[in-house]
């Protein structure tokens, strides 16, 4: 599979859009706002720039992306009036793979500004100017000239792999009947992931430590495990666990042909703290601030709006009198189709997730609907 080519949220703002679903990541990007809004005047406060660049990697089509933005350009402002000095320009660039729509979250920017306006008292002499760019290209390389960012957000991205690990590629199906790590899964398989992960993230940070200025911050957000944990648990894998045990139900029926299966590997990984840590420290460019587990769960979401940023309601995603686990087959529907439906076909995907559903359901009946996340911030050095 040309995983640039298949992988990307769904686009638009239609019933089963990212736009549409990504409630969740914008309850994650809520939970970090602080660290991430800290970083962020830190570092203008010790360098002053004239114009912040600000890069978000795996921007997406949806709000999300735009809050973040909007939080870090308030806050600097704010630390600008405290300091009593004008406000630096900024300029934002939205990064994701080519294949992204950006298109969608371009059109959302008079929202956007709108809502700017709306969001602060401030009088117009402390708003700096912002200044949107798109940057099509994989975070698993350099997207940018060296020194030239001064922070730099990605929040539910970096547990994307950027391609499945080649290990499981061989020709021989080594984690037969099951989508990603399982308790059925051979040993080869969590370690395959791992190195996988380890080659990926150390890349991403070498990429980061040339763009960034000496000084820079950078925050990520994104799925991980605590210490010492294991990558085939339950209470970790059982998003693809379920989704692959939909696809298994549909196999016995005829549905779905069980070599499909055998040979369809998830490229995504949740590492632990201390597989992070390592792969921070060995790599060099960065100094940690901040590396923290926390929960993000389903109640936070009922009755909220994704980040607010904009004001029509065919992209609020409330959530009102859906359950949870139809919100969750929802929101992996809207990231993990275009990627399911150029290996599976697109004429399952209705009844697969319908299924889906099902099996969630079932989770969340004897377990916590959660997801845990790793938050790191760091330093460039």
């Amino acid at each position: 599979m040309g995983l640039p080519n298949v992988f990307c949220m769904n686009g638009g703002s239609d019933e089963f859009s990212y736009a549409q679903n990504s409630t969740l990541q914008s309850i994650i990007v809520s939970q970090t706002r602080a660290i991430r809004e800290d970083a962020a005047t830190e570092f203008y406060s010790t360098f002053f720039p004239e114009s912040m660049m600000i890069a978000e990697l795996g921007c997406s089509s949806g709000p999300n992306s735009l809050f973040s933005a909007l939080g870090i350009k308030e806050a600097v402002e704010h630390k600008c009036i405290q300091l009593r000095r004008s406000p630096p320009e900024f300029h934002l660039l939205l990064n994701d793979l080519p294949s992204n729509d950006f298109n969608t979250i371009f059109r959302s920017l008079p929202c956007f500004n709108k809502q700017q306006m709306l969001s602060t008292e401030k009088p117009v002499k402390c708003r700096g100017e912002l200044f949107v760019s798109g940057v099509p290209g994989s975070f698993y390389g350099r997207l940018l000239p060296s020194r030239s960012l001064h922070f730099v957000h990605s929040s539910s991205s970096l547990h994307w792999l950027s391609q499945v690990p080649p290990e499981l590629l061989d020709g021989q199906y080594l984690n037969k009947g099951k989508i990603y790590i399982s308790k059925m899964s051979p040993a080869i398989v969590a370690e395959a992931y791992l190195m996988q992960f380890q080659r990926d993230f150390s890349l991403f940070l070498k990429s980061r430590g040339k763009e960034i200025v000496t000084g820079g911050h950078m925050v990520l957000t994104f799925m991980g495990r605590s210490r010492g944990s294991d990558p085939s648990s339950l209470e970790y894998s059982y998003p693809w666990e379920l989704l692959g045990d939909a696809l298994t139900q549909m196999a016995s029926e005829g549905i779905v042909e069980e070599g499909k299966i055998d040979g369809f590997n998830a490229p995504y990984f949740s590492p632990s703290v201390e597989e992070v840590k390592q792969e921070i420290e060995g790599e060099g460019s960065f100094s940690i601030r901040t590396l923290d587990l926390f929960e993000a769960h389903w109640d936070e979401v009922r009755g909220s709006k994704p980040c607010n940023i904009y004001d029509y309601k065919s992209m609020a995603g409330d959530g009102a009198g859906i359950s949870h686990a139809k919100q969750m087959a929802k929101g992996v529907r809207a990231v993990v189709e275009t990627m399911m439906r150029s290996h599976f076909g697109e004429g399952i995907m209705d009844e697969l997730f319908l299924r889906y559903t099902e099996l969630l359901e079932d989770y969340y009946s004897r377990n916590k609907a959660q997801v845990t996340n790793i938050v790191i911030a760091l330093t460039k050095i």
